[in-house]
């Protein structure tokens, strides 16, 4: 089969006709227009609204002050019984740890034994005194032996007493250290128990971000080292310390959960967005339209023809969804918002649906 070309004529006049066509295309001023690369990208509308600038702090849970107790051994002594679990509930005076009781009730027998002793001898001295037959300084050291030994024997009953460690307060045990049959120091904490009703939360900011919060100051609260995690409620601080800490160079911040969604657990981490300033009225772009340039940030401003031009802006303050601006922009203005990290300037812009708009638009009828 004998395949026939197309003859000079018509090839010539299929040239003439995309020439054509491409003529046709002309711009608003009658000129060609240029091809410009198309992209997709949201945008929204700058306007002016009240904007509360944040700071984000990772902080952990911590019991309060007076709302916690650390228990240690009065004396040295052995462990005889533990009675608590760590998270387990107590109640005021349940006994959570007892010493061996041998040595202390040694301890108070003879303590008791001096007592006596002591007594019988002022006793004596007294009487001798009294009549004459020796100094009265003899009565008056007598006293003094007397009354040593009163105080050592209500130490060492206080001491017996002591050696059954009891919880002080209403709470559950955060720290068991005591192990059976070990041996118990004063300087050991054995016990750590904490009112879960009463936390706080312990924050750490650089110095220059302390001085910007204030006490009373909204801190919004998640679970974790991120505002992405679990909204856990709301806080407000109360305490910002006045002392650098020396080893991590930052600053304590103390903040106390008004609610919260669910009970917080001690040594929980939190991130927290503390409010540091409040403005009634200013520019505000949502925190995906920053595009950084060098040290600074720009955004993609679209014109009435969809044509994206960039532009230098200054940032105030932020929080995890909108920037405020302070010069660059204009009320009424466009900016790329979704997608603005694909943009260059003078692109076309199509703009792009969002998920849920494209799920509400009626479907298309065949």
């Amino acid at each position: 089969m004998i395949r026939r070309l197309p003859s000079p004529r018509l090839v010539v006049g299929r040239l003439v006709a995309a020439m054509t066509v491409a003529a046709c295309k002309t711009d608003a001023n009658g000129g060609a227009e240029s091809m410009k690369p198309t992209v997709t990208a949201q945008a929204v509308t700058v306007i002016r609204q009240p904007f509360t600038e944040t700071l984000g702090a990772i902080g952990s849970v911590s019991a309060r002050a007076g709302h916690s107790a650390s228990l240690s051994a009065p004396a040295p002594g052995r462990i005889a019984k533990i009675l608590v679990t760590t998270g387990q509930a107590v109640t005021v005076g349940e006994v959570v740890i007892e010493l061996d009781q041998a040595p202390f009730v040694a301890i108070g027998q003879s303590a008791d034994a001096a007592l006596s002793a002591a007594q019988r001898s002022y006793d004596r001295q007294q009487r001798l005194a009294d009549e004459g037959i020796v100094p009265r300084k003899d009565a008056e050291s007598a006293s003094a032996e007397l009354a040593k030994a009163r105080a050592d024997a209500a130490g060492a009953k206080r001491i017996t007493e002591l050696s059954t460690l009891r919880s002080p307060l209403n709470g559950v045990v955060t720290r068991l250290t005591a192990s059976l049959g070990a041996s118990a120091d004063p300087s050991q904490v054995l016990v750590e128990i904490a009112d879960p009703a009463a936390l706080d939360i312990m924050f750490s900011v650089t110095p220059t971000d302390a001085g910007r919060i204030h006490s009373g100051a909204k801190v919004t609260l998640s679970a974790g080292q991120d505002a992405a995690g679990e909204r856990l409620g709301a806080g407000v601080v109360v305490d910002v310390s006045g002392t650098v800490d020396s080893l991590t160079r930052s600053v304590a911040v103390r903040a106390r959960a008004q609610s919260t969604r669910r009970p917080m657990r001690i040594g929980e981490t939190v991130y927290g967005l503390i409010a540091v300033a409040v403005r009634a009225s200013v520019i505000v772009v949502p925190i995906e339209a920053l595009v950084p340039e060098g040290e600074g940030f720009k955004v993609f401003v679209i014109d009435a023809n969809g044509v994206a031009h960039e532009r230098e802006v200054k940032v105030g303050g932020k929080t995890d969804r909108v920037a405020e601006i302070t010069e660059g922009l204009a009320v009424g203005e466009r900016v790329a918002t979704q997608g603005a990290y694909g943009l260059q300037d003078s692109v076309k812009v199509v703009p792009l649906m969002p998920a849920d708009a494209a799920a509400k638009k009626p479907p298309v009828k065949p």
